[in-house]
């Protein structure tokens, strides 16, 4: 969505705010989406997607700061996720409105950022990505590989550890029945 309204009004500069509007439009539909399901599940959906650690922090910081906890992750851009408290806006039952309106705030921001510099400086950012578009591809997909054997070499260490516990607790229990 951040590409498309960069371009868009990189291309089409004079209605920059209508790209900036429908972004905001279609962000906030795809999140209220989100949080009518967290909210129709209730706290038990998110408790059993998320490790007791997150659930608590996520937990932790809505009660905290409530309509910033939605509004501020809605303004920042990838990779500060917005899910967890799109979730957790809707698990805890936070009211519709306030949630609206900080999702609204936050991306409307967002996109009207993006918007108005695309649609004044467009053309510099466009031939910047004509000019260096492969090795910045080359240097993303290098990332994007390292990321991915990172990930599968720590779920595959952390499985073996949680064997390991398993198999430990597993032969004291035997043998402290023996």
């Amino acid at each position: 969505m951040d590409v498309a309204t960069v371009l868009l009004a990189a291309h089409h500069r004079e209605p920059w705010a209508y790209y900036a509007l429908m972004a905001t439009a279609g962000a906030v539909l795809g999140g209220y989406v989100t949080y009518n399901m967290a909210r129709k599940a209730g706290k038990e959906a998110l408790e059993k997607r998320l490790s007791k650690k997150n659930v608590d922090r996520v937990y932790a910081t809505f009660g905290k700061w409530g309509f910033a906890a939605v509004a501020i992750p809605a303004l920042l851009p990838p990779p500060f996720p917005i899910l967890p408290m799109l979730l957790a806006a809707g698990a805890l039952q936070y009211p519709t409105r306030k949630f609206l309106a900080a999702l609204s705030l936050g991306r409307a921001i967002r996109y009207t950022i993006l918007a108005y510099l695309g649609a004044h400086y467009g053309s510099h950012i466009i031939r910047f990505w004509a000019r260096y578009y492969k090795p910045t591809l080359i240097v993303l997909i290098a990332l994007s590989v390292f990321g991915g054997l990172y990930g599968l070499f720590e779920y595959l260490r952390r499985r073996k550890i949680g064997r390991d516990q398993g198999g430990h607790v597993s032969k004291k229990i035997g043998h402290r029945a023996a």
